[in-house]
């Protein structure tokens, strides 16, 4: 830290070098003779180029000159170094003006922030439907022929798709640290970031990739019990070829992560647009005309991930970042990425590990149960994604609102308000939309009337469950933002382990039914304690730090 040097005063003995040069009494050669040594400043001034301060006051009488103040603004470590502070202003000022330019969303009415909200979060919504979507293209097209080869989707889809959300603490990193590089205006911290988390989304890619071809049948066996051990075959075909996908999946999704960090979510979606384009005619292709089943549809998906990985490093290579280096991080760096994604690993690793606990019940009820509990968990996944923009819009804006130069807790209560009313009515039209398709169109799944009727038996605690989980996700992602991290994971961990339980006790006594009331009641227990944590006096929306406030109050004024 540079020290500062107090004000210099000249004595006013000093008057006695004006007598030896008199020419000095004049302003005009005052000022054309400053650049020739004056001989009562130290030595050490005189080694490096000076410029006097702005606030430097200069008094001349007819006999001498007077120095009352000289103000030294910065000072360098051995104090002979006299700087202005010009240019430290001047990137206040632009600070300020940056910083004012940020919460345009904050300041409108909450009717505009609905509509603002909805326009940012519809490109972000595609982004969370493909990956599902083609999931359920797989459900709708391999139901047509084989209810053996559907009810082999549920335990295969957890191996494929649940697991792969164990990294997504990966995809939050990437946004977090490149959004941060981004707003300090560094290209080459975001240049390092996204090189680092491409090379550790590639080494976790190839350890999955390793893992499902040396664990994929044993774990799949495991998970099915003795029962179903006829659907082991077409469930490890599906995840053997889908597994090979698993080094460009992870990429694809540091690279996607990456744009979104960048407020680009137009990027991505082409990408997935196009992969699920692929998906589709690669399932019909393969395995209506060609008759190849449940391997078509894996190779399908397979293929539609990878062009999908391509195109999302290709949009960042567009923008000028290089995204085929890899660099491999430091100890710090990855203790960094740890600590930033561990309580959201934790809290992803939660939802994974309750519906996984779903499937397992699920899949001891027999292979029509099975068949009917895969499209309607299928069905409910596709649905719940259409609230995860909701959570991305909170991670984008609440933290200025916040933390931020401008911050406003009361702002950022508007805006959460904001995002719960589009998470409740877009909620309810999910819950109404996404129970009459397998109520009146389930034909579309499959034609098995067992099945069929196993899944009308669900529909509503599948309604119950499904409506709840927009709104949540408003609230998650608001704690998220707040970097309420430690409450979150802890309450995600306290659902699981409650609501294992009660999935224990109603599965036991009520079949699939009582797996979608569990269900339901997990979600609305995620709702209620996240509600109950902003709505709190001591919550990240009510704290009012009067020290951060009064410093932040400053820095814009």
């Amino acid at each position: 830290m540079a020290s500062k040097l107090p004000s210099l005063i000249l004595p006013r003995s000093l008057n006695t070098y004006p007598r030896q040069n008199p020419n000095l009494l004049s302003s005009s050669s005052f000022f054309s003779n400053l650049h020739q040594p004056l001989h009562f400043f130290p030595p050490s001034l005189l080694k490096t180029k000076t410029t006097l301060p702005s606030n430097l006051r200069l008094t001349t009488t007819h006999h001498h000159t007077r120095f009352l103040t000289a103000r030294v603004i910065r000072g360098q470590q051995n104090n002979d170094d006299i700087l202005t502070s010009t240019e430290e202003e001047g990137k206040d000022e632009e600070s300020v003006r940056e910083g004012e330019k940020k919460n345009e969303l904050a300041e409108q009415s909450i009717w505009n922030q609905i509509k603002e909200i909805v326009a940012f979060t519809g490109p972000a919504t595609g982004l969370w439907i493909c990956g599902p979507l083609m999931s359920l293209i797989d459900t709708a097209v391999i139901g047509q022929g084989s209810s053996i080869e559907l009810a082999a989707l549920g335990p295969a889809t957890v191996v494929c798709d649940y697991m792969s959300y164990v990294f997504m603490f990966l995809s939050i990193a990437t946004s977090n640290m490149v959004a941060t590089a981004l707003a300090k205006q560094d290209r080459e911290e975001v240049q390092h970031h996204i090189s680092v988390l491409l090379f550790i989304g590639l080494a976790c890619g190839l350890v999955m990739l390793l893992f499902t071809m040396l664990f994929g049948a044993p774990i799949l066996t495991a998970f099915t019990g003795p029962k179903n051990a006829h659907v082991v075959s077409a469930a490890n075909t599906y995840v053997q070829i889908r597994g090979l996908a698993w080094p460009a999946l992870l990429v694809g999704w540091v690279a996607q992560s990456a744009s979104l960090g960048m407020k680009d979510s137009w990027g991505p979606l082409k990408a997935l647009a196009t992969a699920s384009i692929i998906n589709g005619v690669g399932d019909i292709l393969l395995c209506t005309y060609l008759g190849y089943g449940i391997a078509g549809a894996a190779w399908a998906t397979m293929a539609s991930q990878v062009v999908a990985a391509y195109m999302m490093i290709q949009a960042l290579n567009n923008k000028g970042y290089n995204a085929y280096a890899f660099s491999i991080p430091s100890g710090k760096e990855l203790l960094t990425i740890l600590g930033l994604a561990a309580p959201v690993f934790l809290t992803l690793m939660s939802k994974v590990a309750f519906y996984s606990l779903l499937i397992y019940f699920a899949t001891s009820m027999g292979t029509h149960t099975m068949a009917a509990h895969q499209v309607m968990v299928q069905t409910f996944v596709m649905c719940t994604v259409w609230g995860e923009p909701l959570s991305q819009t909170a991670q984008s804006f609440m933290p200025e609102l916040i933390y931020g130069v401008n911050r406003s807790l009361s702002k950022a209560r508007l805006l959460l308000r904001s995002l719960v009313i589009i998470g409740g009515t877009l909620g309810f039209f999910l819950g109404i939309v996404g129970t009459c398709v397998p109520w009146l169109f389930p034909y579309i799944f499959t034609h098995d009337q067992v099945v069929i009727q196993e899944m009308h038996k669900v529909l509503v605690p599948y309604f119950v469950g499904l409506a709840v989980t927009p709104p949540t996700h408003s609230l998650e992602g608001t704690l998220m933002a707040g970097r309420d991290l430690n409450f979150i994971s802890l309450s995600m961990t306290g659902c699981l382990c409650l609501g294992a339980l009660v999935l224990w006790f109603l599965s036991s006594r009520y079949g699939l039914q009582g797996c979608w009331i569990a269900l339901a009641g997990f979600q609305w227990a995620r709702f209620a304690l996240a509600l109950r944590r902003l709505l709190s006096p001591n919550g990240i929306l009510y704290l009012e730090d009067l020290d951060q406030h009064e410093v932040q109050k400053l820095r814009t004024t």
